[in-house]
């Protein structure tokens, strides 16, 4: 999804609930942070969000703006509703938001990418690895922040050793890249 999509998206949302920020947690919070993040960052097709102010409305806006919505149907994106207690995140995130400020007046509150890696790590699937890759690769994230976002972050045991092996793995895909030079 590009920018113009976002705002499109977060004009419509406006439109529900008069509200005019918004928190992104998902892939797309990287907008927040980087103006052109690597394409393999922003192949998402939903904004996971919730309004900044009131996140009990973000049910309201994907029932009129997500997934399998005519919204959906004919923009090929969507909302997908969230909350700031569904993600697993390290303590402290809120205070790391990224402002992404849009000429519509609208403003995004974008998660720090570390912060998004570390609960994509909770899932890790195919999707969330190249993007935490493709983070890593164009130095938007490091491992030592990693590591320490993730000593900053509750979880249960076994998630907590499903996700330190992860990192493991990415650790040593980074040290075979800067020791092989760019695939």
């Amino acid at each position: 999804m590009e920018q113009k999509e976002i705002e499109h998206l977060l004009i419509e949302a406006k439109e529900l609930t008069n509200h005019n920020e918004y928190v992104i947690i998902g892939s797309l919070c990287i907008y927040g942070a980087i103006t052109e993040p690597p394409h393999a960052m922003t192949l998402s097709n939903d904004l996971d969000l919730y309004p900044k102010n009131d996140p009990g409305r973000a049910s309201e806006i994907a029932d009129k703006l997500g997934y399998g919505t005519n919204f959906q149907s004919k923009y090929k994106y969507y909302a997908d509703a969230t909350s700031p207690k569904l993600a697993t995140l390290p303590d402290g995130w809120e205070s790391r938001l990224n402002r992404l400020d849009f000429d519509s007046g609208i403003t995004a509150w974008c998660l720090e990418p570390h912060d998004a890696a570390i609960s994509k790590y909770t899932r890790y699937e195919e999707r969330d690895k190249r993007w935490i890759r493709a983070g890593l690769k164009a130095k938007i994230l490091t491992i030592p922040t990693l590591e320490y976002r993730l000593r900053e972050t509750v979880m249960e045991p076994d998630e907590m050793k499903k996700v330190k092996k992860a990192l493991a793995k990415d650790k040593e895909y980074i040290r075979n890249l800067t020791s092989t030079g760019p695939k």
